[in-house]
């Protein structure tokens, strides 16, 4: 009960309000928590040390503050999709080449999108179906209240995107191998057990880095493509697919995964404010 009261009371309105207006309660939050009550600031502050450890303490500070204005408008981004429509999506969101992806399609085979946790990759979840004849999935870790996680999966899905949790991927894909679809990955999480991680090399530092997406691109043979985000300006963005291999069985294993995180450290370094640094990327030690 509290649960809907809170949504259909205090989120869903919020959602239905003006962008301007959404943006102006996006600058009150970013005083609170960069200011007054701090979110995981030292955890970010640690991240940005490490991932730039040549920068100065000004350099880093700036770019922190930089994070948690863009953070907080990820935030109110993601309230607004529960009443999001497909115009107002595509106007704000824009992706440059979904053409790009027809060449595999021609071809009969289905392909992997992978991007990472930088700019809105919510609203990039949320658009990629709409620009493209492909269907699509994207993976959804379920939430534990279940009236907020049929809420999020019915405003994740309502254009047409099929939410498949984690380990429910493997039967999914297995159960439509012959049907078209562009599988979407958000994929620079740690991955839930280090072991089955695989270990590279990310900002100078070892990190075990989730498998799946290659498993299942060498497993099903389908072409992985990157989608780059950039923002265009507050409250609008573009993404970019480009092409990482259309011949996956050809790598050597982690190559894959290698590819696809190179990519996005180099799309962090040219603007590191838009990943998101409150997670802890670097908190596990190589296997021994």
């Amino acid at each position: 009960m509290l649960s809907k009261l809170l949504y259909y009371i205090i989120i869903l309105p919020i959602s239905k309000l003006p962008f301007a207006l959404l943006y102006r309660l996006s600058d009150v939050v970013f005083f609170l928590v960069y200011y007054i009550s701090p979110y995981r600031k030292k955890v970010v502050m640690q991240n940005l040390r490490i991932a730039f450890p040549d920068k100065s303490e000004q350099e880093i500070k700036h770019i922190c503050k930089k994070f948690y204005a863009h953070f907080c408008d990820i935030i109110f981004e993601t309230i607004k999709v529960f009443s999001l429509n497909k115009t107002d999506l595509q106007k704000h969101f824009n992706i440059t080449n979904p053409e790009s992806l027809d060449k595999f399609k021609d071809i009969n085979k289905s392909v992997v999108l992978v991007t990472g946790h930088y700019n809105n990759w919510e609203w990039a979840a949320l658009a990629f179906s709409t620009y493209t004849t492909y269907k699509t999935m994207g993976i959804f870790k379920p939430l534990s209240n279940a009236f907020f996680n049929q809420v999020m999966i019915d405003s994740r899905g309502k254009f047409g995107c099929a939410l498949c949790a984690p380990k429910q991927v493997g039967s999914f894909i297995e159960s439509h191998k012959n049907e078209l679809f562009a599988y979407g990955f958000i994929a620079d999480q740690n991955p839930s057990d280090k072991k089955r991680g695989h270990w590279m090399e990310f900002f100078g530092k070892q990190v075990p880095v989730n498998f799946g997406l290659e498993k299942f691109a060498k497993q099903y043979d389908m072409p992985v493509v990157y989608a780059n985000i950039t923002k265009v300006k507050r409250g609008y963005y573009e993404m970019t697919y480009h092409e990482l291999t259309s011949k996956p069985t050809d790598f050597e294993q982690g190559k894959i995964c290698e590819l696809f995180m190179k990519r996005l450290e180099r799309d962090i370094k040219v603007a590191p404010e838009f990943w998101l640094w409150t997670h802890k990327r670097w908190k596990h030690s190589p296997a021994i």
